[in-house]
């Protein structure tokens, strides 16, 4: 990261992509196809995945079910990754489709429709406040923070540690980061970077402890910013069909809207600082203020959510902040 296309974020509409509630397969083999195309210039499909990808790659697609059923990434979207992988000459069984949480991922239904052959991993069983197991992570690569439930103590270097995920460093050399388009009350929007932050290392509780206790602003770009991390995230698809303005990151249906777009970059912060014009763009024409100054109320814990994360990520050289040296591309399907 940020990729052979810093600053390059391609967003692709299609009004037919969902209907009923349910994604559409030929819009979105559409959307995914546009959009393959103009992010990297290639001629076809099998060529924009030749990009990134090519045999003797191990991939890790990381979904994201936070959100639930109904705000999850789709079965539709993943296979059209997959497809697009084993166009590149990845093998079936060198992919994994990942999330942290077991239970969560099995709870939104992703084991069934993972493609036959695609291998399904986890870090941990299930969320739990205190994070510090390590069955499903490397003791070798972490991020250190001072940063730490209160009560805990600090002199123990697991509790100042998040732990990256072992498929991560031991078991792929390249990642397909999917997240959702959503609003988080802590980190005001949860697109391309949270997902990773949070998804691949444990001990993430500390960063968004208490009401008081908010540190997502640097606990994000600290992660990200590990070798890891920015050597093995080659591209980023945010997936906008179904999106949610407040009271996120579950899956609230007074607050998800149908945006019918979906996102794509090598670049996380160029990603996600067009998702946050988004997401407050909505919040605006629902009569709410932009997410950086949002107070807490019954549907949220914290007032002013650090969505600064997305721009210290920028200085970290995670990609381009600035929206004089973004370039986004729309495209309406029909």
């Amino acid at each position: 990261m940020p990729g052979p296309y810093p600053g390059r974020v391609v967003a692709v509409q299609h009004p037919g992509c969902i209907v009923s509630d349910a994604y559409q397969a030929q819009p979105v083999r559409d959307m995914m196809v546009k959009g393959m195309l103009e992010l990297t210039g290639a001629p076809s499909w099998t060529d924009a995945w030749r990009v990134f990808f090519e045999p003797g790659d191990v991939v890790a697609l990381k979904v994201c079910p936070v959100g639930g059923r109904r705000l999850c990434s789709d079965a539709l979207v993943v296979r059209q990754v997959v497809d697009g992988l084993l166009q590149a000459g990845v093998r079936l069984n060198d992919i994994f489709v990942y999330n942290r949480y077991r239970r969560e991922m099995y709870s939104a239904g992703i084991q069934r429709w993972a493609p036959d052959g695609v291998r399904v991993r986890w870090a941990s069983e299930a969320y739990s406040r205190i994070q510090l197991d390590m069955g499903g992570y490397d003791p070798d690569v972490f991020v250190d923070l001072a940063l730490a439930l209160p009560g805990q103590d600090t002199s123990d270097d697991h509790v100042r540690r998040s732990y990256v995920a072992r498929l991560l460093t031991k078991d792929v050399n390249k990642v397909v980061n999917l997240p959702v388009l959503k609003h988080h009350d802590a980190s005001g929007v949860t697109v391309a970077l949270k997902n990773l932050s949070h998804g691949f290392v444990n001990n993430v509780e500390r960063s968004h402890a208490t009401p008081t206790l908010l540190a997502c602003g640097t606990f994000i770009p600290a992660v990200v910013n590990l070798p890891v991390f920015r050597q093995k995230v080659v591209l980023h698809i945010a997936d906008g069909v179904r999106s949610l303005y407040n009271g996120g990151p579950g899956g609230r249906p007074p607050f998800m809207w149908e945006h019918k777009t979906m996102y794509f970059g090598t670049d996380p912060v160029a990603l996600d600082k067009v998702g946050w014009k988004v997401i407050d763009e909505k919040r605006i024409e629902k009569g709410m203020v932009p997410v950086a100054f949002a107070k807490a109320d019954r549907e949220n814990r914290f007032s002013h959510p650090q969505v600064e994360h997305i721009e210290l990520a920028g200085i970290l050289g995670l990609g381009e902040f600035d929206d004089s040296k973004i370039q986004l591309k729309r495209f309406d399907l029909l």
